[in-house]
C-alpha cells in the first residue's frame, strides 16, 4: 500500500492557508508572555508525512504544538471546542474535530488524508488532560502509524501547567519547554488490521514516547506537574478511533 492508497474517501485536506499566517504572529504573541524553548525540532522530518504524539497537562498545548512545531500541524481536537468563533478559528486553521465519544470515520479519513499528503498530524494519545506522564493511552497513534508507516515523532511538553495547582495556564513568565525526541518506526499494515495487532503496536509505542520523556525531563532538568487537582480531572472518553 502506497501513501496514495490510503482510505481517505472524498475528504479534503484541512485548510493550510490561515495556519500558515497565524503561526509567526502566534509565536510573537505567546513569547511576550511565556518564554519557550523548542528542543530537538531536527528531529521532525522536514518533508513527507509525520505523526506527532505529544503528553497532555495543559490548555496550551494544544496552541504550542501548532505554533512552535517546526511544520505547521493538523490536530486532532475534541469536537466540544468547535463550538462558536473557537469554531471558526480552528477549522480555519486546519484543526480536525474529533468525537472522543464515538466512533468518529470522518476524522479519521480527514487524518490519513493529511498525512497521505506528506503533512503533519498531531495526536494526544492520553485523550484528555491529566499528568502527561502516558499513564491513559490510547491507541490511535499507533492506528495512524499503521495505516499509513508514517513515523511517530514523540513530544513533550513541559510547564504549560503549574505543579499542585488549578490553574491550567502557567503565570506569565513561567518557563515552558517543548522537546521533539526520535522518531518512532512501525511497518505499514495492509488492511485488514486486528485490534491485537494494534493493541500491541500501540504497547511498543507507548514504550518508545515513555522512554523519550524520561530523555526529555533529564535533559531540561524539569518535571512534570502530577496529575490534576481533585475535582479538576476530566473523564477518560473513548478516542473515537476505531481499529481495523
Amino acid at each position: 500500500m502506497t501513501a496514495r492508497d490510503l482510505p481517505t474517501g472524498s475528504v479534503v485536506h484541512p485548510r493550510t492557508r490561515l495556519l500558515g499566517v497565524m503561526r509567526p504572529i502566534a509565536v510573537q504573541v505567546m513569547g511576550r508572555r511565556w518564554p519557550v524553548t523548542v528542543h530537538g525540532a531536527e528531529h521532525v522530518p522536514a518533508s513527507g508525512g509525520v505523526i506527532l504524539a505529544a503528553n497532555h497537562i495543559g490548555l496550551l498545548d494544544g496552541p504550542l504544538l501548532a505554533t512552535y512545531a517546526p511544520r505547521p500541524v493538523h490536530a486532532l481536537t475534541k469536537r466540544e471546542m468547535f463550538d462558536g468563533r473557537l469554531g471558526g478559528f480552528l477549522r480555519g486553521t486546519g484543526q480536525i474535530p474529533l468525537d472522543r465519544y464515538a466512533t468518529d470515520p470522518g476524522a479519521i479519513r480527514t487524518g490519513l488524508r493529511v498525512v497521505r499528503d506528506g503533512g503533519v498530524l498531531g495526536i494526544f494519545p492520553e485523550g484528555t488532560r491529566g499528568g502527561g506522564d502516558f499513564r491513559r493511552f490510547h491507541h490511535g497513534a499507533a492506528y495512524f502509524a499503521l495505516v499509513t508507516g508514517a513515523p511517530v515523532v514523540p513530544v513533550t511538553l513541559i510547564g504549560t501547567r503549574a505543579p499542585g495547582s488549578v490553574r491550567s495556564i502557567p503565570e506569565s513568565g513561567d518557563p515552558i519547554d517543548i522537546v521533539f525526541g526520535e522518531p518512532w518506526h512501525t511497518t505499514q499494515q495492509p488492511w485488514p488490521r486486528t485490534r491485537e495487532h494494534v493493541a500491541a503496536t500501540s504497547v511498543l509505542l507507548r514504550g518508545h514516547l515513555l522512554s523519550e520523556l524520561d530523555s526529555a525531563l533529564s535533559q531540561t532538568r524539569r518535571s512534570l506537574p502530577g496529575p490534576l487537582p481533585a475535582g479538576q480531572s476530566e473523564d477518560d472518553p473513548d478516542t473515537g478511533l476505531v481499529e481495523q
